[in-house]
C-alpha cells in the first residue's frame, strides 16, 4: 500500500489505462505541457507524447465533438472538461449524440469516451464554477455517471470507465484533490455500479457521494459518541446505481439519510428516496431524510458557501434530532 493524493491518483489512473491500450488518447484544455489546471495530468505528456496527450482550443463543443468522432471510428478517448459547469455548453453532444448513438444505430456504433471533469464546491469559485452537476447527467438514458471519493477508487473506477464501451461522465471533486488515501500496488480495476459500505452500523443508513462521504464518516463518528450506530454507504456511481446495497442497508437499519451536494430540487437523493419508498417502505421506521444544499446558486463568499453545503455539523445534527 502507498499513500497517494486524489490528484495524483487521477494521473496514475489515466497512465495505467494508456499503458494498457496504445490506442487510447486524451484531449483537453491545458492538459499537456501545463499538466492540467488542477495538475491532474502532470507527467502524461512526457510519457505518452503529443499525439496521445493533446491540448485543444478553448471550446468544450470542439473537445467533445472530436472525442465522439474519434470514438465512433474505434479510437477510445478520455476528454477533459475543465469545470463540470461547462458541460452545459456542450450538452447537445453529450445528451443527444453520445448518449443515443448505440441505441439509434441498433448497437452498430458505440462511443467509448470518458468525460473527466472537476465537480463541486469548496474552492470559492462562485456560482458558475462550483456546481455539482451529476444529477444533470444522471437523468440522461445512455450515460453512465461516476463520482469517486478516494484515490483508490479514482484509479479503479477510471479503469472501469475507460474499458466501458459507452460514454461515462467521470466527476472528480475539486475539494478532494489534495486528500490522500491508501492505494494498492499493481493494476487496479474496479466495477461500475458497485457501492461500498465504508462504515457498518445498525441504527441508520447514510448514503453519500464524493466529498460528502468523508463528511458523513466524520458525522457518524460523532453520532457513535451519542450511542447512534450509523452505516455509511459510498454510492460511487449513480448510473448504474447499486440499489441492492442501499435497500439491503435500509432493511437492516430502518432509517435512511441521503447527503448530496446538489440543490434540493431534483437532486439524486430524491431518486434514491423514491426507490426506497417503492421497494422497502414497510422496512422503514421513519421518513427518508435528504440533506442537501438549498435551491440557490452557490455563493463565492467563504462563509456563505460553507453555509450552503452540507457540513459535518449539519449531517450530525440532522441525524441526531431525527433519531431522538
Amino acid at each position: 500500500m502507498a499513500q497517494l493524493s486524489y490528484r495524483d491518483a487521477v494521473s496514475l489512473g489515466i497512465a495505467q489505462e494508456m499503458r494498457r491500450d496504445p490506442n487510447l488518447v486524451m484531449l483537453g484544455e491545458d492538459i499537456a505541457g501545463a499538466g492540467g489546471v488542477f495538475k491532474t495530468t502532470v507527467g502524461l505528456l512526457d510519457e505518452f507524447g503529443p499525439k496521445r496527450i493533446r491540448d485543444t482550443p478553448i471550446s468544450e463543443q470542439a473537445i467533445l465533438g472530436a472525442a465522439m468522432g474519434a470514438a465512433m471510428t474505434g479510437i477510445p478517448v478520455i476528454a477533459e472538461i475543465m469545470f463540470s459547469d461547462f458541460l452545459a455548453v456542450c450538452f447537445d453532444i453529450v445528451a443527444n449524440e453520445m448518449a443515443k448513438s448505440r441505441y439509434m444505430t441498433g448497437g452498430q456504433v458505440t462511443v467509448p469516451v470518458v468525460i473527466r471533469t472537476a465537480n463541486g464546491a469548496g474552492s470559492r469559485f462562485g456560482a458558475q464554477h462550483s456546481q455539482s452537476v451529476e444529477n444533470w447527467c444522471m437523468m440522461i438514458p445512455g450515460l453512465k455517471v461516476v463520482a469517486p471519493s478516494n484515490p483508490a477508487d479514482v484509479i479503479g473506477l477510471m479503469a472501469a470507465a475507460v474499458r466501458d464501451p459507452d460514454p461515462v461522465v467521470f466527476f472528480e471533486h475539486k475539494s478532494l484533490f489534495a486528500t490522500k488515501g491508501e492505494v494498492p500496488s499493481g493494476e487496479i480495476v474496479d466495477e461500475l455500479g458497485k457501492a461500498t459500505t465504508v462504515r457498518t452500523g445498525s441504527d441508520c443508513t447514510i448514503a453519500a457521494l464524493a466529498l460528502m462521504v468523508p463528511r458523513a464518516l466524520q458525522a457518524a463518528d460523532r453520532l457513535a459518541e451519542d450511542g447512534i450506530s450509523a452505516e455509511v454507504i459510498d454510492l460511487r456511481s449513480l448510473v448504474p446505481l447499486d440499489t441492492r446495497a442501499i435497500l439491503g442497508s435500509v432493511v437492516k437499519t430502518g432509517h435512511l439519510f441521503t447527503v448530496e451536494e446538489n440543490p434540493r430540487l431534483c437532486g439524486w437523493g430524491a431518486e434514491v428516496a423514491s426507490i426506497v419508498a417503492e421497494e422497502a417502505f414497510w422496512d422503514l421506521d421513519g421518513p427518508v431524510v435528504r440533506i442537501t444544499t438549498p435551491h440557490i446558486p452557490l455563493p463565492s463568499a467563504e462563509a456563505l458557501e460553507d453555509l450552503a453545503l452540507p457540513s459535518v455539523e449539519r449531517i450530525y445534527e440532522t441525524v441526531r434530532t431525527t433519531m431522538d
